[in-house]
């Protein structure tokens, strides 16, 4: 399951600081770019350790979402994370004439505007098609009309009281996540550069936990995302999926034919499997059951899904 950040900000807030810190990577600041940044942030979970100890993995893999930096706040540019999860909005307080609450405002309104624009468009496409005299394209261009009058009126899209058209991909139904950049809130630049540093050293030059970790645990929150694990001597990995997915669900995130071919899924809590000391004793115990495809994940499972490969 690809979950997607979009991070956007005012010049200067220090929004690709702060992508660099969350994925460890090396974009230039105060750069100008025509397309945005990619990487990859980790979200840290310390029970997959404690499961990889138990199953002996060589290697351990923690979840990850990928994050996009995104340069100016026009409506071409934030087109870029209109197929995003979430929204980071990066806020300067660190300036002497910094003013988060009304960044946070102006950024809002630009991502209005960029909506406003996006429904503009596909009302003049449909409008277009409509001319053949289809009906259902008429009742598209009505309804595309309604939207289009809400986001002009000054309103987001998330207060829309009916179904919005499924062609669009609106900006301001996404959870937007404030990160204030300074005093109270993340120190961008310093966390860019302690995570460069082993997570041992990193950890001593801090008063206290990460605020990257702050940062992830709010994206996990907003998101309604939850873990679960899969293990084996090769490898322990964590996954994500939204709370309320099933195991063909979890299946389909790891690959399409344990999805295509899904059999039955074992499953273990993963305290269950720490406190046991291995799967055998988990069965042995019954802690360890057999589930369908519309199994709905926990948060912490350990899942062995058995599968018919394709042929």
């Amino acid at each position: 399951m690809s979950l997607d950040v979009g991070i956007v900000g005012l010049p200067q807030s220090g929004k690709t600081t702060l992508f660099n810190a969350l994925t460890g990577a090396h974009a230039a600041t105060g750069a100008y770019s025509e397309t945005p940044n990619v990487g990859m942030a980790t979200i840290v979970d310390e029970r997959l350790a404690e499961v990889a100890q138990v199953e002996e993995s060589e290697k351990q893999t923690q979840a990850a979402v990928r994050v996009f930096d995104v340069p100016g706040t026009g409506a071409a540019m934030l087109g870029n994370v209109r197929r995003a999860d979430a929204i980071l909005a990066v806020l300067d307080a660190f300036s002497p004439a910094a003013d988060p609450a009304g960044d946070l405002e102006t950024l809002r309104l630009e991502l209005l505007l960029a909506d406003r624009d996006h429904v503009e468009k596909r009302l003049e496409t449909v409008g277009r098609q409509a001319k053949s005299g289809d009906p259902a394209l008429r009742e598209q261009v009505a309804a595309l009309e309604r939207v289009l009058a809400h986001a002009e009126a000054g309103r987001p899209l998330a207060d829309y009281k009916e179904p919005l058209p499924p062609e669009l991909e609106p900006l301001t139904t996404k959870p937007l996540l404030a990160v204030e950049n300074g005093p109270g809130g993340i120190d961008a630049k310093l966390e860019a550069k302690l995570a460069e540093l082993p997570d041992e050293e990193a950890a001593a030059f801090r008063d206290g936990p990460s605020a990257l970790e702050e940062v992830v645990r709010r994206l996990r929150d907003s998101l309604g995302l939850l873990t679960f694990f899969t293990a084996s001597e090769k490898e322990a990995r964590a996954w994500t999926l939204r709370d309320g997915a099933t195991a063909l669900d979890a299946a389909a995130s790891i690959h399409t034919d344990l999805s295509t071919g899904f059999v039955r899924c074992e499953v273990i809590r993963s305290s269950d499997l720490v406190a046991s000391g291995s799967r055998a004793e988990a069965a042995r115990r019954g802690l360890q059951r057999l589930e369908g495809k519309g199994y709905l994940v926990q948060d912490g499972d350990v899942l062995n899904i058995r599968f018919t490969p394709p042929r």
